[in-house]
């Protein structure tokens, strides 16, 4: 099985408590997520922030007409640091997402780690660069700009 990575980070004009509370409720997923995705979370969260052995549900479709279940279980948590979560059922053979979060001047530095495994063997390899590798670069590219759309664009200079 061939491991792939992402990583992705982007600077915040927030504080660690705005990122922390933000990005530590799983519900908000949802809103920094593409629509084209149809991306639905299955699992009843109310406004609960994450903890360690969170198993969430979600409907996914990768591409028209094709609908997925996804669970992942939220396996790793230090609170205001980093939280970890792996997929335990759908669409990869292999998912482990680290996001860590380190105060910086003038904000907070938010950065995705992604391990992930395509299925389906030799085929899936060959698609990968084209159709999944691709997918992912534009999931973070819009949640990276809605992410600016909500807490501003991070100004070095301030």
């Amino acid at each position: 099985m061939k491991v792939y990575r992402l990583e992705k980070t982007q600077k915040l004009p927030i504080t660690m408590d705005q990122a922390w509370a933000f990005f530590s409720t799983p519900k908000n997923l949802q809103a920094i997520t593409p629509k084209d995705l149809s991306f639905e979370i299955l699992t009843d969260l109310g406004d609960d922030k994450m903890y360690a052995g969170q198993i969430i549900n979600y409907k996914v479709s990768p591409f028209p007409g094709i609908k997925m279940r996804w669970t992942t279980e939220i396996s790793h948590v230090e609170e205001g640091v980093y939280f970890v979560d792996e997929q335990r059922f759908g669409p990869y053979s292999f998912w482990h997402h680290k996001h860590f979060f380190k105060a910086i001047e003038g904000g907070v530095l938010a950065t995705d780690i992604i391990d992930y495994a395509v299925p389906m063997g030799i085929l899936g390899r060959m698609v990968h660069p084209f159709i999944v590798r691709n997918k992912l670069e534009q999931i973070f590219e819009f949640r990276f700009k809605k992410l600016e759309e909500k807490f501003g664009v991070f100004n070095a200079n301030h």
